[in-house]
């Protein structure tokens, strides 16, 4: 009985346990986390607190209502002054280099490749040899056709003596009429068979020179398609070899169709324009060219126009088919307002989105200034509107900067501020304030700057050991700052101190 009760006693709170337990565990991780989050914020806080501190120098505040509080708060740039010259029109492009002729080498004849004259990669010249077909078969084909030529010009030379004597015999009757026709017409069937013998001689010479392969064109032989030892015949699609031109040789880009009407104006004054071709990185200038034509209509798919360019190629560094960066020099622009592109921002510094500069005052200073930009030219850009030659542009640092901060030119020693001076009338600055507060007594025994350990600056009295009060300082003094600034520092540091 007595252990029915006690488990019946037990029970009600195993079961409030067991129907609560999600309800717990979850007000269990709701404090952990609130804790957490606790600590993390007071972490945050705390490294903030000591970067804004070691940034500003030892925990000191600028004085409010001072522009920059110290040194370390104007930002560090670089500049660049705006001066007036002239710059290039360029046209940018993509283009391709394109052989002036790309010859596939065939045979004209059906043939024993004998012989391979030439090597892979080999610079050949216009008719070097480049092969060799066997040329037996249409040497003997030579031999005949001589054969027969010689055969019907006696044939002929007979004809025509039989042809003299029945005409001598005609004028005394004893021939028929009709038989010097026919000695007439066999004359001239002969003469016909003689013209066919010579020709068919010719066509053998030239079958025979056919044997001995030439290149077409200078330039560059590709790759062997058909070793020595195989027929071939002139229905062969991939030839023997391709010879491509590479001196001279010219690339193909298009340009978009608003500059045509500045091209074709340079064009009909009789300029030559200059097309400069870069690597693909669009880092290395490979060569210098000029433009040769431009085509004769406006693709309306692209909306563009192609222009074909010559280079020279003297060291071969352009190489057909090569993908190659085009910069078109259209006109050299005089006079104009040039300043370095990368002191070009963007944005709404004035609720309107335009191009602006940070222009450099007198006093180290920054003021944004809204610029009208013109051609650009590599790392420089013209300027229409906005700027003067002799103005003064930030070209680096532009990111951490705003309309009125504090710069740091380059070179330059930044000019200490009134809370600066502070840390100098302190004696040792901010580690003499710490002194100061550390030593016995604080600020209620020591002196102004006294304390055990702390020594005071040229306007504060002697130092205090064991709390003896040190002789204040009787107002600022040439080239010090007041001893309010000091008092700043002093209590803002003073916490810091006290916990050392």
């Amino acid at each position: 009985m007595e252990r029915e009760e006690t488990r019946f006693a037990s029970s009600p709170p195993q079961g409030f346990l067991r129907r609560h337990r999600s309800v717990i565990i979850t007000l269990l991780a709701i404090v952990v986390a609130i804790f957490l989050l606790r600590m993390f914020v007071q972490y945050k806080q705390q490294q903030q607190a000591q970067q804004m501190a070691d940034k500003r120098g030892g925990g000191f505040r600028p004085r409010p209502g001072a522009k920059g509080g110290g040194p370390n708060n104007a930002v560090a740039v670089s500049v660049a002054t705006v001066s007036s010259g002239s710059i290039t029109l360029r046209i940018p492009a993509l283009g391709t280099i394109t052989p002036l002729a790309t010859v596939t080498v065939k045979t004209q004849i059906s043939g024993t490749l004998q012989k391979v004259l030439f090597k892979e990669g080999q610079l050949v010249k216009e008719g070097d040899p480049i092969a060799l077909i066997d040329p037996r078969p249409y040497e003997a084909t030579l031999a005949q056709f001589e054969g027969n030529l010689r055969r019907d010009q006696a044939l002929l030379a007979d004809a025509r003596l039989d042809l003299k004597r029945y005409e001598d015999l005609i004028t005394e009757d004893s021939v028929a009429q009709q038989q010097v026709d026919t000695q007439r017409s066999l004359v001239d069937q002969y003469i016909g068979a003689v013209a066919s013998d010579e020709a068919q001689i010719r066509t053998a010479k030239i079958n025979l020179i056919y044997c001995h392969i030439t290149a077409p064109v200078t330039g560059r032989a590709g790759l062997r398609q058909v070793d020595q030892g195989n027929y071939v015949t002139p229905g062969d699609a991939e030839g023997l070899v391709v010879i491509t031109q590479i001196q001279p040789i010219t690339a193909i880009f298009p340009v978009p169709e608003d500059n045509v009407t500045k091209i074709m104006q340079r064009l009909h004054d009789g300029a030559t324009l200059t097309a400069e071709a870069y690597d693909r990185t669009n880092s290395a200038r490979l060569a210098d060219g000029k433009v040769l034509t431009i085509d004769n209509q406006i693709d309306v798919t692209t909306g563009t126009v192609k222009l074909r360019a010559q280079f020279d190629n003297k060291d071969n560094s352009l190489f057909p088919n090569q993908f190659v960066n085009i910069q078109l020099v259209v006109d050299q622009l005089k006079d104009q307002v040039v300043m370095p592109n990368a002191a070009v921002h963007r944005g709404a510094p004035n609720g309107v989105t335009t191009t602006f500069v940070y222009f450099v005052n007198p006093d180290n200073t920054v003021s944004v200034r809204p610029v009208t930009l013109g051609v650009v030219d590599g790392e420089n850009v013209a300027v229409t509107a906005g700027l003067t030659p002799g103005a003064v542009v930030v070209t680096e640092g532009g990111d951490r900067l705003r309309d009125g901060a504090l710069i740091t030119l380059p070179g330059a020693t930044p000019t200490p501020t009134r809370a600066a001076n502070a840390n100098d009338a302190s004696g040792t600055g901010a580690n003499g304030a710490r002194r100061a507060w550390a030593g016995k007594g604080g600020r209620k025994k020591g002196g102004s700057d006294g304390g055990t350990g702390g020594q005071g600056g040229p306007n504060s009295g002697a130092p205090a050991n064991g709390g003896q009060q040190g002789a204040p300082a009787k107002g600022p003094q040439p080239g010090k700052s007041p001893p309010g600034a000091a008092l700043i520092g002093r209590q803002q540091t003073a916490p810091r101190a006290a916990g050392d």
